[in-house]
């Protein structure tokens, strides 16, 4: 089997369950920009030493995998989304929310703004919050071009952009200095 098909070759991609649409369309951005969150959070995941933070780094890889399944489906496709799989759900929300909480009381947030970069993981963690930020926001733009981008998708993305805030704070052992108040 070959990795390519030279059927992109013309400027498009195919979608889940079939059609075919250019790799610049909104669509395309939305869903490779999850692309890239799953392999900032594999750079964050390899270079942590800590079992537990790996393993809900894999989570959440696994759970953007879902995200961009959920962004690649073609409107008309939508009803053959699986809930968890393929489709993203209520529950995988609140579950980073659960996760948020749990994090925040056991380290309470700064109160000031940060500089990132305190060790690589809490780098790599910061790096892949904004890139979840920037799929945010090209969720947000697909959802003002079509009816039927699926709301989940962007509490989800927003929660976790957060989650991502609050392990980068904890696994960077508040080591990272304030940002200067402008005076």
């Amino acid at each position: 089997m070959r990795i390519y098909t030279k059927t992109g070759d013309d400027g498009t991609t195919g979608l889940l369950y079939g059609g075919r649409i250019s790799k610049a369309d909104t669509r395309t951005e939305a869903y490779g920009t999850t692309d890239e969150a799953v392999a900032a959070l594999g750079l964050a995941r390899s270079l942590s030493e800590d079992p537990d933070l790996a393993a809900t780094l894999l989570e959440l890889q696994r759970d953007l995998f879902v995200v961009g399944a959920d962004l690649a489906t073609s409107p008309r496709e939508r009803r053959k989304l699986t809930a968890g799989v393929s489709l993203v759900t209520g529950e995988m929300t609140e579950g980073l929310e659960a996760r948020i909480d749990e994090e925040v009381r056991a380290r309470p947030l700064p109160n000031e703004f940060i500089v990132p970069g305190a060790d690589p993981v809490s780098a790599a963690l910061d790096l892949a919050r904004s890139t979840v930020r920037r799929a945010e926001r090209r969720a947000v733009e697909l959802s003002a071009t079509e009816e039927d981008v699926n709301p989940e998708v962007l509490r989800y993305l927003n929660r976790l952009s957060d989650l991502l805030f609050v392990l980068a704070r904890s696994k960077s052992g508040g080591a990272e200095p304030p940002s200067r108040r402008p005076q």
